[in-house]
């Protein structure tokens, strides 16, 4: 298995969706080009209701990634815990698809004998540490998020000391909505110094719509180019990339 770079989406927001496409059917577009969408509701006191949790859980199906609803207190741990399973999670699913192209069936990682489901399940654990991460934040800024703000700017930068720890490259770039002008408003570009983040933060003003589709599809479109999946543990010296298209 050669090391590849594992990118995420990492949505941020606390109710429903109210302008645009649907954005589950955006995260499976995401899906379809290698990139895990994760959902983190935020609760401050009230409740989400129940349009807002089938959202938040429909659009991480969709994506292939995990959704979480937590009070805002628990935010910064949440936030960590999404992004590392969530890397697993993909890694694990990228191991089960090569092996089906291996044995031309539908074996999976499950069907391993134990001693060599243990052994690549090491693999799994070193290339989680090892590969390089691209993550890019999606933050709902619409008027109930206001109160909320402050500590997902804490979550992030806890994330990022949490990620370093790691011997892989971490990359992160964050994306609002609305944004003033589009749908989305891209805040940083991509680095790896998400303290960074302590500039953006008190740029932000809350209020609008949530087009949470339309902003899923502008952070699909900022990835810029699609990794076919067997690139990422296949063989080969070199991946295969091939452009976009949405």
């Amino acid at each position: 298995m050669r090391k590849g770079t594992l990118r995420q989406i990492l949505l941020i927001t606390d109710g429903c969706s109210n302008h645009g496409e649907d954005p589950a059917a955006i995260a499976a577009l995401a899906r379809e080009q290698g990139i895990t969408v994760n959902v983190i509701g935020v609760l401050d006191k009230d409740t989400i209701d129940e349009n807002g949790q089938r959202e938040i859980e429909a659009i991480a199906a969709a994506g292939g990634g995990m959704s979480q609803v937590v009070y805002a207190k628990q935010l910064s741990q949440t936030v960590q815990m999404v992004t590392r399973q969530a890397m697993t999670q993909t890694l694990q699913g990228l191991v089960n698809r090569e092996l089906k192209q291996i044995f031309g069936s539908d074996v999976s990682l499950e069907d391993l004998p134990p001693d060599k489901r243990g052994e690549v399940m090491e693999v799994v654990d070193e290339l989680g540490e090892t590969a390089a991460l691209d993550v890019l934040i999606l933050i709902d800024t619409s008027g109930s998020m206001k109160t909320k703000l402050p500590t997902v700017k804490e979550a992030l930068v806890d994330l990022s000391l949490s990620l370093n720890a790691r011997m892989g490259e971490n990359r992160f770039s964050v994306f609002i909505f609305p944004g003033k002008r589009n749908c989305a408003e891209k805040m940083m570009d991509w680095t790896p110094k998400i303290e960074e983040l302590s500039t953006v933060f008190p740029k932000l003003a809350s209020g609008g719509l949530t087009p949470t589709g339309p902003a899923l599809r502008e952070a699909i479109a900022y990835f810029g180019r699609k990794r076919s999946l067997r690139s990422w543990i296949g063989d080969g010296d070199e991946p295969y990339v091939e452009e976009s298209s949405l």
